[in-house]
């Protein structure tokens, strides 16, 4: 890796990631499943299976990397009731986030993409590399701090 955007974009990537980790290691299931304010609000599960594959899938976008199988939907119905395999899968896709900026050619900001899992027109929508990446970034950190803010909630409880 020699581009320097993508040397400071893989470095602010990997800060995020490790702060998205922080904010669930050491809970129990009950705890990543729990929407904290009733039915309206996102588990933390559903926080980070959701910030993964956005993430995922944006730098996909600015690297040109091929598109991988998204199902946004079913990212705000996730669960770690299995909480080895939800964990296991956190690891994976963080791993594969990092690999797809460690293995980047040649960063052309200008270049264009779309993002077929945008709702409506939007899917067809052409947006460059530079802002696909930028806010692979920016929607990753924006949802680490819902997930910092949400452990803090589960800490906070009584018997916590």
């Amino acid at each position: 890796m020699t581009d320097p955007t993508i040397e400071a974009a893989a470095q602010l990537l990997s800060d995020s990631l490790d702060l998205l980790r922080a904010a669930i290691d050491g809970l129990p299931s009950a705890a990543l499943d729990e929407q904290p304010s009733g039915p309206d609000t996102n588990s933390l599960a559903v926080l980070v299976t959701h910030s993964l594959h956005s993430t995922r899938a944006w730098l996909s976008v600015a690297v040109a990397a091929p598109l991988p199988d998204r199902d946004r939907p079913a990212e705000f119905a996730a669960s770690a009731v299995d909480l080895d395999a939800f964990l296991a899968g956190f690891d994976s896709m963080s791993n594969d986030c990092r690999a797809l900026l460690e293995q980047a050619g040649p960063f052309d900001p200008g270049r264009i993409g779309t993002a077929p899992w945008r709702p409506g027109d939007l899917a067809q929508e052409p947006v460059t590399a530079a802002w696909a990446l930028i806010h692979a970034l920016v929607h990753l950190r924006e949802h680490v701090g819902h997930a910092e803010l949400t452990r803090q909630l589960w800490n906070e409880r009584p018997g916590a």
